[in-house]
């Protein structure tokens, strides 16, 4: 996360939540991050979602040449969903089931798409929202970086308003706390850092079973933590 100029964006969130056992998953998730960077400050696009999508395409070379070196390393990948913000705009690229949120006066709404099976099965009418939540394999995902060759990238480019509040997070946030829970959060007292706190607290207090990663960023009033 870096909220400084990165090659030509003017600013730079991700999150990455690994997966391929503790090893695997650690790394991919650092290496997805570190060469994203890299590369985002090294291309030569104009448009950031063209900086984004060719950045998370090259992370995905990087950690499937990684892990076929490497047999302890095999099968790793990662999540990632990464966003820019600029001239009340902010561009969103998105693989994997981390998600990007948006929450204002009206309440709070995910931006991105879950690539994993349950989301499926909710697009097609199998299950609800409140039973993919709780089914038991709701941790399988369809899509992330470094498991296939061709890599689809998803792009969301959402205007912003004044008091707009912005959150990234890993499905350890998620599968843990309702949409309705992490609004009253975000809506509470205290700055980016204390809500961002009480959110990995209040996850951690329903059972915290996976990584918690959290992103909230104020565009407006110049306030991030993670």
């Amino acid at each position: 996360m870096t909220t400084d100029e990165i090659g030509k964006l003017p600013n730079l969130f991700i999150v990455a939540d690994g997966m391929g056992g503790h090893r695997g998953g650690g790394y991919a998730s650092r290496l997805a991050v570190e060469t994203i960077l890299e590369q985002i400050r090294q291309s030569q696009a104009e448009s950031p979602a063209e900086i984004l999508v060719d950045a998370i395409r090259h992370a995905n070379e990087c950690i499937r040449q990684t892990a076929a070196e490497d047999e302890q390393l095999s099968g790793m990948g990662t999540t990632v969903v990464a966003a820019t913000c600029a001239d009340r705009q902010l561009q969103v690229a998105n693989v994997g089931d981390s998600r990007l949120y948006i929450a204002d006066d009206a309440g709070i709404r995910q931006i991105t798409e879950d690539h994993s099976l349950v989301q499926e099965m909710v697009r097609f009418g199998g299950i609800s929202r409140e039973q993919a939540r709780i089914h038991p394999d709701r941790n399988i995902i369809t899509r992330a970086v470094g498991v296939e060759d061709d890599l689809q990238v998803d792009l969301f480019l959402v205007p912003l308003e004044g008091k707009d509040r912005v959150l990234l997070c890993s499905d350890g946030l998620t599968g843990m706390l309702e949409d309705e829970e992490i609004l009253q959060i975000l809506e509470g007292e205290g700055n980016v850092e204390e809500r961002a706190q009480r959110l990995v607290q209040a996850a951690n207090d329903h059972g915290g079973r996976d990584n918690i990663a959290v992103i909230i960023m104020e565009p407006f009033s110049d306030e991030v933590s993670g």
